[in-house]
């Protein structure tokens, strides 16, 4: 199947796939590979057509954020000459619509993680506790339900490479089966009751839950921060914090919550309601182009 795309909407495929948001996809030739609900999607872009499989048109145009206006987000957010270089860098980076259960469980695991040892934990994870799906001779599998970590054993679990991250795992599957936590109603909450209902399940914090938040349910505003994110705040807008907050920032390795939301509060003010693509932005520019 094709997809026309709308050349006064820029979008870039690989950019958007290769910027940290998502960590189950890979690229074997021209085509991305990943799963989602329980399908193998394959997908390419050429020029402004996109190819695929497995999914229909209202898939990707949701998932890509196709719909974004990707213009006028940009335009919101131009704010300074450093956001200017990086979206001038990484033009056509959207943001995804994950699906809000993997995607939580993907940034419990994500803490203190480089991408690469994320990607293979949640390989691992669902090559245990997902179920096998067959495509162009090759496996792949499905993310687990709450249901099936629900019912996991610890040690089952921090043998998926999980450390002490299977406590929270387990835990939260087990809080969102019990009580029947529905990710998908929080699309409907405010930013502030979002983040709320989710810093109440065991191993979210502050950045699990903005990042949750903006990958997977379409709070643009939100503004994870994270080491990247921190160092692009410290070196580009250092003026518009207090000087002793930023040196006292500088000699430590990881913020308190109140650092965090200092930092986040800037970043949703000052970027406004397109803060997470901002947030997006910089965090790619930071880790692959700034000197």
């Amino acid at each position: 199947m094709k997809l026309l795309l709308d050349s006064s909407r820029p979008f870039d495929l690989d950019l958007t796939l290769c910027c940290g948001q998502a960590f189950r996809w890979d690229k074997h030739a021209d085509w991305w590979y990943g799963v989602a609900k329980g399908e193998v999607v394959k997908i390419r872009q050429t020029n402004e057509e996109l190819e695929f499989e497995n999914v229909e048109k209202d898939f990707v145009a949701n998932y890509f954020g196709l719909r974004d206006d990707l213009t006028a987000i940009l335009s919101s957010i131009r704010k300074d000459k450093h956001i200017e270089k990086a979206i001038h860098q990484c033009a056509g980076l959207r943001i995804l619509r994950q699906e809000p259960w993997e995607c939580l469980i993907s940034y419990i695991c994500a803490t203190y993680k480089n991408i690469a040892a994320i990607k293979r934990m949640i390989f691992t994870l669902s090559k245990r506790f997902g179920e096998q799906i067959r495509f162009e001779r090759r496996n792949y599998y499905s993310f687990p339900s709450p249901e099936k970590l629900a019912r996991a054993g610890l040690k089952e679990l921090a043998e998926c490479e999980l450390g002490y991250r299977a406590k929270y795992v387990s835990q939260t599957a087990k809080a969102v089966c019990e009580k029947g936590f529905e990710l998908e109603n929080l699309r409907a909450a405010s930013y502030e009751q979002a983040k709320q209902a989710l810093l109440e399940l065991p191993g979210v914090g502050q950045k699990v839950a903005d990042c949750v938040l903006l990958f997977s349910l379409g709070k643009l505003e939100a503004f994870p921060v994270d080491v990247w994110v921190r160092r692009a705040l410290l070196k580009h807008y250092a003026r518009h914090f207090p000087e002793d907050f930023v040196k006292k920032i500088l000699k430590e390795d990881s913020l308190s919550d109140s650092q965090y939301r200092q930092l986040n509060w800037f970043g949703r003010e000052f970027f406004r309601k397109y803060a997470g693509y901002a947030q997006e932005y910089l965090y790619h520019y930071e880790r692959t182009c700034s000197k």
